[in-house]
């Protein structure tokens, strides 16, 4: 129970949620993922070094540049559920409910 907790922690930053659903369908450099979430390359290293602790994310050296991606596919759906479970709290009809665009066959596709 006290790892599975810790990886809940782990998910408790907006800026990791983002990483693992940017690395959802591809593996992405981490400029690329910076671009994406907004933020540092150096923020998105320390991000991405904690995340591949927990054996959420793993890496690949090609030359010069890691390129990053989900080791499996459940930090994927975790994150993917505490979305939908946060829409919840906030609306009525939750968006995923409705919207082809969040629906979970979408969503939890990889």
């Amino acid at each position: 129970m006290q790892v599975a907790a810790e990886m809940f922690a782990i998910l408790s930053d907006p800026t990791r949620l983002q990483i693992i659903l940017a690395l959802r369908d591809d593996e992405l450099s981490v400029n690329h993922l910076a671009d994406i979430v907004d933020k540092s390359p150096a923020s998105v290293s320390q991000h991405l070094a904690r995340l591949r602790l927990s054996k959420m994310v793993a890496a690949r050296q090609d030359g010069t540049r890691v390129f990053y991606r989900l080791a499996n596919e459940h930090a994927r759906r975790l994150a993917i559920d505490a979305i939908f479970q946060a829409e919840h709290s906030v609306e009525a009809r939750p968006a995923h409910h409705h919207d082809s665009h969040l629906s979970r066959s979408r969503m939890s596709t990889s």
